[in-house]
């Protein structure tokens, strides 16, 4: 699967940074996210339910930050595994620049997915991704923005499902 798209984010592009690199605020914004630690700088643990079509799971993961341009860009790898449901890996390159009002946040993914989820079909595979992607990013925008300062009102820790 690969998905490429911009985003628009309404605060200066250090705030954004420092909200992609924050685990409370990624843990508040990603969907499905139930627990996300930080064993350092650029190492992070996640478990997140995720529901694609009628497959449900629980994905622990890794992901690691590599190729760091603070605040400039960086790209994400890693790999969830979710039991009988599959697997999920693959990476992103995210760039981040400063326009008129805020920040756009360009980012191009390249996964792969493997078991149950696998033979879902990749039309129903990637409408997930992109209902993920998007509900991430409208979180994130509300939470680096101010708009919505409380993490629990992001609705993020719930489950997902399309």
């Amino acid at each position: 699967m690969e998905m490429n798209a911009s985003q628009f984010i309404p605060a200066p592009k250090e705030t954004v940074w420092a909200g992609l690199n924050d685990a409370d605020v990624l843990r508040a914004c990603i969907p499905g996210c139930k627990e996300l630690e930080m064993s350092s700088p650029t190492d992070l643990s996640a478990t997140v339910v995720a529901k694609v079509g009628p497959v449900k799971a629980t994905f622990k993961g890794e992901v690691t930050l590599e190729n760091l341009d603070p605040p400039n860009s960086y790209t994400i790898t890693g790999e969830g595994k979710g039991g009988i449901a599959g697997f999920a890996k693959g990476g992103a390159d995210v760039q981040l620049t400063e326009v008129e009002g805020g920040t756009q946040l360009d980012y191009q993914v390249n996964a792969k997915v493997g078991g149950k989820i696998a033979q879902l079909g990749s039309r129903l595979i990637d409408g997930a991704a992109k209902k993920l992607a998007a509900e991430f990013f409208d979180n994130f925008s509300k939470h680096v923005s101010g708009e919505i300062s409380d993490p629990a009102a992001l609705g993020g820790a719930d489950g997902v499902g399309i």
